[in-house]
């Protein structure tokens, strides 16, 4: 259940939400710069089966049991695994199988399969669905999020087009600036342009706020993101900073070593949260140092701040 499954976490987009790795590590379409997980394990871009949709339906159903019994808050369960969620062919099947819970479904997707008519039609089911928009040029999208060479930009954004004139839920998009990469004004421009076409509940300007994939990616500018908010808010309706650290409101099973691994799969943590969810459960640091040395958590460091994220196996793909 643990890597099918975690939270509730603070998410800085949902309250306070579960989250549901339906895709093993790390399969996705893209292999951005700015990823947190590090580099992509497995790229594809075709649907397949990954997990059993019964096993994760029951792992889900399973964490919403022990967090109601814990009194903790539960503002969504979301897709947001360790890859692209839409890549799982039994996605719809799993939302089906979640509607009983009564509660509200979201998902963060890259967008990249939303041009397919079974992918909308899936994620029409949802409460809240996330788009990234990282890019609107082909160059800055491929330096960017280094999609799989099956992917067409053009057939995306048709897709999201597509999708967002259909869809009654609660639509939000999220763009990641870097400098150097998709931060320059003619793009951020464009970006404007084509998500106030799809007029979203929020646009979401983002920076990295954890350890990239690559050493050498730097958020963008204070002043950056200052101009990408005025371009921004004078054709869209809604826009927001998502630069912020979550906060320290992790839930917890009574596992500590499990949830600690749980979370850190997919959402690394500041060092304060560690502290603070250790000392909740009446732990101390030892259990972070043990598994450190065990090879199961790794230390980064990243604007000022140590972050702890679980080691994922890597292997020589590209």
């Amino acid at each position: 259940m643990s890597d099918l499954v975690f939270g509730p976490v603070p998410s800085r987009r949902l309250g306070s939400s579960i989250g549901i790795n339906n895709i093993p590590p790390k399969n996705c379409s893209y292999a951005c710069v700015y990823c947190q997980l590090g580099k992509a394990i497995k790229m594809d871009a075709d649907r397949k089966a990954f997990y059993a949709p019964r096993e994760v339906i029951n792992a889900v159903k399973e964490r919403v049991r022990i967090a109601e019994s814990n009194g903790d808050e539960i503002d969504y369960l979301t897709f947001v695994p360790d890859g692209e969620a839409t890549l799982d062919l039994h996605l719809g099947e799993i939302i089906e199988g979640l509607k009983p819970l009564n509660q509200k479904l979201a998902i963060i997707t890259n967008s990249s399969l939303i041009d397919r008519a079974d992918v909308r039609e899936e994620l029409m089911q949802l409460d809240l669905v996330s788009l990234k928009v990282d890019a609107i040029t082909g160059s800055v999208w491929r330096k960017t999020d280094h999609p799989h060479r099956a992917l067409e930009l053009n057939r995306i954004l048709e897709g999201i087009e597509l999708f967002a004139g259909q869809y009654l839920g609660k639509l939000i998009t999220e763009t990641m600036l870097i400098e150097g990469y998709n931060d320059q004004t003619s793009e951020l421009n464009l970006l404007a342009d084509f998500i106030g076409t799809i007029n979203p509940h929020t646009a979401y300007i983002s920076i990295p706020t954890r350890s990239p994939a690559r050493k050498d990616v730097k958020p963008a500018a204070e002043e950056t993101i200052n101009r990408a908010y005025q371009i921004f808010s004078s054709k869209i309706r809604r826009v927001e900073y998502l630069v912020g650290h979550e906060g320290n409101a992790f839930a917890h099973t009574g596992d500590t070593r499990s949830d600690l691994l749980s979370i850190t799969a997919v959402h690394p943590m500041r060092a304060d949260s560690v502290k603070a969810f250790l000392e909740k459960d009446g732990e101390d640091w030892s259990l972070v140092q043990e598994l450190i040395d065990d090879g199961a958590l790794l230390e980064t460091f990243y604007n000022g701040y140590h972050f702890y994220v679980r080691k994922l196996k890597q292997k020589n793909q590209f």
